[in-house]
């Protein structure tokens, strides 16, 4: 049996001149550094995506505003253009009958006057 002090030759490795300790990994530490690696990984890309959602429904709303901005100035355009449309033709309309009015009268005068 070995003393405390006593290290084996079989757990030193010849480094540049000297014996040095040789630390022995094990599977489980092995299996332990490859899992927290995975698990790191798995948290970056989750990160990465949730970073990209929220970039997207950004962007979506950017969307969705700039569109039902111009929804809306469409419509007043299209409002406004229909007024004027609907203002132009009753003017139009009363000066027509105006003018209608105005030579009836006009015919009904000349028609009286050559009686």
């Amino acid at each position: 049996m070995a003393s405390l002090g006593f290290t084996s030759t079989f757990n030193r490795v010849f480094v540049s001149g000297s014996f040095r300790p040789f630390k022995q990994v094990t599977n489980r530490q092995l299996a332990t550094t490859f899992r927290d690696e995975a698990q790191n990984t798995v948290q970056k890309g989750a990160d990465a995506m949730k970073h990209g959602a929220d970039a997207a429904k950004r962007a979506s709303h950017e969307v969705k505003k700039e569109t039902a901005s111009v929804a809306d100035e469409v419509f007043i355009s299209t409002s406004n253009y229909h007024l004027t449309y609907i203002k132009m033709k009753d003017t139009v309309k009363g000066k027509a009958e105006e003018s209608t009015e105005a030579i009836k009268e006009n015919v009904n005068k000349s028609m009286n006057t050559k009686k």
